[in-house]
């Protein structure tokens, strides 16, 4: 007996699933290219939540905590342990990019003052972890599926890509800040 069209077999639905990430990995960072790049922010609020960058830095820095963390775990076998770790890696990730784009449509752009090999060093770390970001997202989306999903040999392959780019997009994103606020414009 044929399976009828409209049955869904588990990879199937996985593949929807990919590919919704993928869409709405795309929106969102279309979005931020447009909240960076294509509209202009009020100077109405120029003075309102000013911690936010300090904010963003603290969350990267405690996503990049519980990613070593969730690491160590998985590495002695303790997965509910790794499981809790990955959890609140995701959580400060997240926190992090809802008061990015809060931060960013509040105030904008701020650009890099330094000179010389320290300006050419910011922009490139800056490239970079821009670059990295958006590899990240859907990456993590969908190891995060896997994951759930109970579909843990191809969450294990994924994951390892997706760990140190996630990782390195949290540490430079704290860089990122340092020295910006160091040098900023």
């Amino acid at each position: 007996m044929q399976p009828s069209p409209q049955s869904h077999t588990p990879d199937s639905s996985g593949n929807k699933a990919i590919l919704g990430i993928l869409i709405v990995s795309c929106i969102a960072i279309g979005f931020l290219f447009w909240l960076l790049y294509g509209r202009q922010a009020s100077g109405e609020f120029s003075s309102s939540l000013t911690f936010l960058p300090a904010l963003n830095a603290v969350l990267n820095g405690l996503s990049a905590i519980a990613l070593c963390v969730g690491l160590y775990f998985i590495r002695r076998r303790n997965m509910h342990a790794h499981r809790v770790a990955m959890g609140i890696a995701f959580v400060f990730s997240a926190l992090f990019l809802i008061t990015y784009i809060v931060h960013h449509a509040l105030h904008g752009d701020i650009h890099f003052v330094g000179k010389g090999f320290e300006r050419t060093f910011y922009l490139s770390l800056l490239a970079s972890h821009v670059i990295m970001s958006m590899v990240a997202l859907p990456m993590v989306l969908t190891t995060f599926f896997f994951a759930l999903s109970g579909r843990f040999n191809r969450h294990k392959r994924l994951a390892r890509f997706t760990f140190p780019i996630w990782l390195y997009v949290s540490v430079t994103g704290v860089i990122v800040y340092w020295m910006l606020s160091a040098h900023a414009g």
